[in-house]
C-alpha cells in the first residue's frame, strides 16, 4: 500500500483571496468553502467520471499569524499554452509579485510569490 498526494494545506490570512489568485493560476474552481476555509481543486465536467491520475486540492485555511520566512515546500507550475515569460507577466498581472530566494540568474527558473508572499516557481519546460 502506498499514499497518494491528495491535497495541499496552505496556512493564510484571507482564504477566499488566495482561492481566488489560485483559481485563475491553475484554471481550477472552489469546491468547499465555510468560514475560515476554501477548497480549490480541477474543474469538474458534468457527468463524467474523474478517471486516471486526478490533480491534487488546494485548501487555504485563516491562520492568525503571518507568514514569517521563506516556505519549506513550494509549488512549481508549469505554462500549459504559453511561454514562461508570457506566463510571468501574466502571473504578475493576476497580483503575484517577484521573490529572491537566493537563485542565480542562470536559472532556468523564476521565483515568484503569491499575494500573501508564498513562494512558487514558474518553469520553462512544459511538462505533462
Amino acid at each position: 500500500m502506498t499514499s497518494r498526494f491528495t491535497d495541499l494545506a496552505v496556512d493564510c490570512a484571507d482564504p477566499r483571496g488566495l482561492a481566488t489568485f489560485w483559481c485563475a493560476v491553475l484554471g481550477y474552481e472552489v469546491r468547499e468553502a465555510d468560514d475560515g476555509l476554501v477548497t480549490i481543486g480541477p474543474a469538474r465536467e458534468t457527468g463524467s467520471a474523474e478517471r486516471g491520475p486526478v490533480p491534487p486540492t488546494l485548501t487555504f485555511a485563516r491562520v492568525p499569524e503571518g507568514k514569517t520566512v521563506k516556505n519549506r515546500l513550494h509549488v512549481d507550475v508549469n505554462p500549459s499554452d504559453r511561454d514562461q515569460d508570457a506566463e510571468v507577466r501574466r502571473l504578475l498581472d493576476l497580483g503575484a509579485q517577484h521573490a529572491d530566494v537566493g537563485q542565480g540568474d542562470e536559472d532556468s527558473w523564476v521565483v515568484l510569490a503569491d499575494p500573501e508572499g508564498n513562494e512558487f516557481c514558474v518553469l520553462a519546460a512544459r511538462r505533462p
